[in-house]
């Protein structure tokens, strides 16, 4: 690649606003409720540690010398977060067991159409082709002479929380909303590569093809991804990891995960929708009146409470109600967490930092007396869209949708401190 290199303006939005509800807890009530915390609090997802054998630790470990760098770093054997497999092609984010927004490589969710395949960067090239002034062809290295751009994002599947659509299904809120995960993802901007290649006043779709043994491929209007897509080469400040599209990836933040297709190898321009099977077969969704709902790309605002949930067993006394929420639209502005099943909400606080089409932090300190609740979460994004209950999402959708469910999730608590799934 020999052509000039153009500086673009880095994709995300850096802005922090400030948190909110800080004033929810107290010092009173939060010394008040100290001692209680002791052993209050347990926690214990279904998939966690009890048929785990207990790692063996010193009894001080100041009288012995600890161990010596390694090449790659682990986790300490004392944490079991693990990926639930979901048949041959996917697995879940444990989203009970994160802290703060980001998700670690090795748990962010995987969906895949043909397995991962193995792919030699030296040999793996980018096609951007159709209508455009000069057809290119970069390599790897070629693409990380650009300048690189970075941003946190969230990806979600249009299936996730699929499962959903007829009633209460998935256990945990892994089996629930695993399919989602959020990374900061590196690369060079779309616009960029387009802007070498030079795109034709004609263009106004593109197709996007992955080198897997699906060659999994979607078309995408040019004028909604042109601003904020990217040709990724890391995730998390490391190269892309196989299942994560090794080593290019398209990402679009906000849209449906199978747009930001893995293992990316061509890019063509065009004047229409490419009609690929993805498209026809796939990614649709049947609407009450017979109608198919197509090239449904923009992830809606959708929230869930992460703890206390699902397969959980919890104890009297002071607990901090933990979730996530995100939304294609943008930034999310608002939380509402209810504990008697929605007959009242009380407004959580969003925890820093607080990014368009990111994973957003809430929480809302609470106390439980033991008696039988029902906790819901909703949120509301910065363009006034507020996520459904179940019902209004139905009255529209009907209940042959399988994909874009974002109905709020409920869970319920019994008086013996366990955590189920229920309908509300």
């Amino acid at each position: 690649m020999t052509r000039r290199l153009e500086t673009d303006e880095p994709a995300g939005d850096e802005r922090q606003p400030e948190a909110e509800g800080a004033s929810l807890l107290n010092r009173r009530s939060l010394l008040a409720g100290a001692a209680s915390m002791v052993g209050a609090i347990v926690l214990q997802s279904v998939t966690g540690s009890a048929d785990t054998a207990t790692p063996v630790a010193p009894d001080d470990p100041t009288r012995v010398p600890g161990k010596a760098p390694t090449p790659y770093g682990q986790r300490s054997t004392f944490e079991t977060a693990t990926r639930m497999p979901r048949a041959q092609s996917a697995s879940l984010t444990p989203l009970q067991d994160s802290h703060g927004i980001l998700t670690p490589s090795a748990l962010h969710f995987e969906r895949h159409h043909n397995g991962v395949p193995t792919i030699n960067p030296a040999h793996h090239r980018l096609l951007v082709h159709g209508l455009v002034d000069q057809p290119w062809t970069f390599t790897v290295d070629d693409l990380k002479r650009f300048p690189a751009v970075s941003r946190l994002a969230f990806i979600e599947c249009s299936g996730n929380s699929a499962i959903e659509w007829r009633g209460p299904t998935g256990k945990t809120v892994q089996e629930t909303h695993g399919l989602t995960s959020t990374s900061e993802w590196t690369g060079v901007a779309f616009k960029t590569l387009l802007r070498e290649v030079g795109v034709s006043p004609e263009a106004s779709w593109v197709l996007a093809e992955g080198s897997d043994a699906a060659a999994m491929t979607r078309s995408l209007p040019l004028e909604s991804v042109l601003d904020e897509a990217m040709v990724c080469y890391a995730q998390n400040g490391e190269p892309l990891r196989p299942e994560q599209g090794y080593p290019l990836r398209l990402v679009i933040p906000g849209w449906e995960g199978n747009t930001c297709i893995k293992w990316l190898r061509r890019l063509k321009l065009g004047r229409a929708p490419f009609m690929t099977r993805e498209e026809t077969s796939h990614y649709t969704d049947l609407m009450p009146d017979g109608t198919a709902r197509q090239f449904t790309m923009l992830m809606e605002a959708k929230s869930v409470i992460t703890s206390p949930s699902g397969g959980q067993r919890i104890q009297p006394g002071f607990i901090e109600i933990r979730g996530l929420a995100w939304s294609g639209r943008g930034r999310i502005t608002e939380v509402e967490v209810s504990v008697d099943g929605g007959r009242s909400w009380q407004r959580a606080a969003l925890q820093d930092p607080v990014l368009p089409k990111c994973h957003t932090r809430f929480c809302l300190p609470w106390r439980w007396g033991g008696e039988d609740v029902i906790l819901q979460s909703r949120c509301q994004d910065e363009t006034g869209y507020r996520q459904p209950d179940h019902a209004s999402l139905v009255a529209v959708r009907g209940i042959n949708s399988f994909y874009h469910y974002n109905a709020i999730q409920s869970w319920q608590i019994a008086a013996d401190g366990h955590v189920s799934h229920v309908q509300s």
